[in-house]
């Protein structure tokens, strides 16, 4: 019974210590596989970092409004007898935009002038007598007088009547008719709007710290959007009060719009254009990964013992770099620390890169390379770019 019992225990060991060792035996073959398998080469976009210029800006956003804009309305009450004008329609300083009821003023006007030319003859007949030294100077006086309370009366019906017009205080863009012919208008009431858009003003406002870089006649650039056409102007006035509450300062630009392609009320993004510099590293804001530890970049370059590839090229690896980003312009950012001169920056690809990923450049498609042209004569924007390879890797390098 012992007996037996000695050699179930011995083969129930025997069976344990195979299985341990089988189980340590796969494992050390499993590590061994992944610690000799070659890690697959990632295709990226990259620039080379390099001094150059850099022109700062001050960026901000505000709305755009005419030159000359104001809402028309008439000075009296009247009905319309006639609307002289349609939406859109180009006006000329004085052109007669609304014409009211004036039957009783053309009266008016017409005995003003008829006892202007009386008291006119009246005054001539003194002068005359007043000559023949068979008139008083009394008379002559009278006669004067008369005649200069005429003309005031002329004068006035003449104002009464221009009145029952509405011409335009300046050459513009006038807007849709909001009245009708027969309709009874009183002062206040809004006829149209008139607009003088070849000329814009933009309205913006900066921190009190940036007060300082700005002067009159300082050079902007407006924008719609991102990729849209911009518009140059310089700017006209600052406000010399900076708001308590805000702690901003109130800044207008003036902007030509002979294009027409601005319109009053328009959201606009501005950039105040300061002192170009020299010698700033600069890089596209793709190349630069945000992280809880810091910004960094991966930069391509030659491993320990490198080796020539198949086709005779140096292999490259990425290596990450951590940076001090500063002032940011459009897409480029400033490298105020971290990198030289000659460096290789990749620009996208990196959410496959780790610390001595093998790598390899292709830059037919490159987001951080200046826009392009396309075959029908745009410009490809650098948004509209995208690394090699793939197209989830495409949009998963774009969002680094």
């Amino acid at each position: 019974m012992i007996k037996r019992l000695l050699i179930a225990i011995v083969l129930l060991a025997i069976v344990a210590g195979g299985i341990i060792g089988f189980n340590m035996f796969r494992d050390q073959a499993i590590q061994q596989f992944f610690a000799n398998m070659p890690v697959p080469t990632v295709t990226v976009s990259t620039v080379e970092a390099e001094e150059g210029k850099w022109t700062p800006s001050i960026e901000a956003i505000g709305t755009v409004n005419a030159n000359q804009g104001v809402d028309l309305t008439v000075e009296t009450t009247g009905i319309v007898t006639d609307v002289r004008f349609e939406a859109n329609q180009q006006i000329n300083a004085g052109d007669v935009l609304l014409q009211l009821e004036d039957n009783i003023q053309q009266a008016d006007l017409s005995a003003s002038r008829t006892q202007a030319a009386l008291d006119q003859q009246s005054l001539d007949r003194a002068r005359e007598l007043r000559n023949r030294g068979v008139s008083s100077g009394v008379s002559l006086d009278n006669a004067e007088a008369a005649a200069q309370a005429s003309a005031a009366q002329v004068q006035r019906a003449e104002a009464v009547l221009q009145q029952r017009q509405l011409r335009a205080p300046f050459s513009g863009t006038i807007g849709i008719p909001r009245v009708d012919k027969g309709q009874y208008l009183s002062p206040g009431t809004i006829v149209a709007t008139l607009q003088d858009i070849e000329t814009m003003r933009a309205d913006f406002t900066v921190p009190e710290q940036q007060l300082g870089n700005l002067k009159i006649g300082q050079p902007v650039r407006l924008s719609l959007n991102n990729d849209s056409e911009e518009f140059e102007g310089e700017i006209t006035g600052i406000d010399p009060k900076v708001d308590p509450s805000s702690r901003l300062v109130s800044v207008r630009a003036r902007i030509d719009n002979t294009s027409g392609k601005l319109t009053p009320g328009q959201f606009v993004q501005v950039k105040v254009i300061l002192p170009e510099e020299d010698g700033v590293i600069s890089l596209p804001q793709t190349a630069v990964v945000t992280s809880l530890y810091g910004d960094y970049v991966f930069a391509a370059r030659k491993p320990e013992n490198a080796e020539q590839g198949e086709d005779g090229d140096e292999k490259l690896e990425a290596r990450q770099v951590f940076v001090q980003v500063g002032r940011r312009s459009g897409r480029q950012v400033e490298i105020r620390s971290g990198l030289k001169p000659g460096d290789i920056i990749v620009t996208a690809g990196q959410n496959r890169l780790s610390n001595g990923t093998p790598v390899a450049i292709d830059n037919t498609i490159n987001p951080g390379a200046p826009a392009t042209s396309t075959p029908d004569g745009a410009m490809a924007s650098e948004s509209d770019q995208a690394p090699a390879g793939d197209d989830s890797e495409t949009g998963e390098a774009a969002a680094q």
